[in-house]
């Protein structure tokens, strides 16, 4: 007699799925339900998308006065004191709307949008802890700026918030699952297609995808030659950046050092770069191009992050930890100038036998940023 087939998912997948169904309907505009396994609950809209139509549903469903989530990072930007003592703890700040329409949200949440009109105080009220920062995060993970829409649901006995949200149709998602949901993307990894790519400057090279479970976004290992796994791999670390790679855009080195590891592994024999989906240091194109305006209004790369609410670098390593010990690597002679990529891959398992310098000249077009890297990120030229 035939078994059944299961369909009880790993507790990974569960985590996954739960997650980008409500980042999918944060995009979009709509609202959803966060809550813990203690009975707190509340409805969260990205503040990024804030409508007059979604300001009114969230009064409406909650009944409770909504407030706007900066993180401490943007409220210090905006020069309020209660934002200095949450900074080292990556806390958020609740606002009170006061009547604030979506263009005041909006312009609380982006330092590059349209000024709205009026200067009405701003009040900080008491937001729900731990959903406070969930809702935050989830706007991070949706690539969104770093900033949400909350109306606490009050407090019932008759009905659980994930209750009420399937009453009201509405999709509901943990907050511990939030705070999981990098570290589970990067555990579910899998090989799902490898093909051999002749590049330019190395033409014994194959390219090996990773992906999630959830069917999300994609990292890449370009291996070139056949590197031995008794020896330490020579190996770079590259965070995506479309303007960099794609367009030869000259406000950064990231083309350069791409294309020179290629040639470099190839020079060697062999070596693998892994190609990690965190465009802008972990915050997106879209917010990247967002720092790109206030840099362009005297900012550097790291304050032009943190203005927007971000931290100054947003990249996590263990995706690319668990790609390498799937490639069956475990030493490896890192191709990088920042030293927080050598201390992330030793805290994963993967020893790091030798830093190989990798830096190129100024074009011109970047020495603030070459110099910003050096200064205050730390990164050794």
């Amino acid at each position: 007699m035939e078994q059944p087939v299961s369909n009880q998912k790993s507790p990974d997948a569960a985590v996954l799925q739960a997650v980008e169904r409500a980042l999918a309907e944060l995009r979009r505009g709509a609202t959803i339900v966060l809550h813990d396994w203690a009975g707190q609950g509340a409805l969260v809209q990205a503040a990024e998308q804030a409508s007059a139509e979604g300001l009114a549903t969230l009064g409406k469903l909650a009944g409770t006065d909504a407030m706007l989530l900066l993180t401490a990072r943007r409220a210090q930007a905006l020069a309020m004191p209660e934002a200095e003592g949450l900074i080292a703890s990556g806390g958020v700040l609740a606002l009170a709307l006061d009547d604030r329409g979506p263009e005041r949200i909006c312009a609380l949440a982006d330092p590059t949008g349209p000024k709205a009109p009026g200067t009405k105080p701003r009040r900080v009220v008491s937001a729900p802890a731990g959903l406070d920062v969930a809702a935050v995060e989830l706007s991070k993970l949706a690539r969104l700026l770093p900033a949400a829409l909350m109306a606490p649901l009050p407090r019932t006995p008759v009905q659980s918030p994930r209750a009420w949200a399937d009453a009201h149709d509405l999709m509901a998602v943990t907050a511990a699952n939030v705070a999981e949901y990098r570290y589970a993307a990067a555990r579910s990894l899998t090989q799902v297609a490898a093909a051999a790519v002749p590049l330019a400057d190395a033409e014994t090279a194959r390219i090996v995808a990773f992906r999630p479970d959830d069917g999300g976004t994609e990292h890449l290992a370009i291996i070139i030659g056949e590197p031995s796994r008794d020896e330490p791999l020579l190996l770079r670390l590259h965070s995506e950046c479309f303007t960099g790679d794609l367009l030869s855009s000259l406000r950064c080195d990231c083309g350069e050092q791409l294309r020179g590891a290629i040639q470099a592994m190839a020079e060697a024999g062999s070596g693998i770069l892994l190609y990690l989906t965190q465009e802008g240091r972990g915050i997106g194109l879209v917010n990247k191009l967002r720092a790109y305006t206030l840099q362009d209004l005297g900012s550097d790369t790291l304050d032009a992050n943190e203005q927007l609410g971000f931290d100054a670098d947003e990249r996590v390593y263990l995706p690319a930890a668990q790609m390498l010990h799937q490639l069956g690597f475990r030493k490896v002679r890192l191709m990088t100038n920042n030293p927080q990529k050598v201390a992330a891959l030793s805290r994963f398992g993967i020893a790091v036998e030798d830093r190989v310098a990798h830096s190129f000249p100024s074009n011109g077009h970047n020495e603030i940023y070459l110099a910003t890297k050096a200064e205050r990120f730390g990164h050794l030229f």
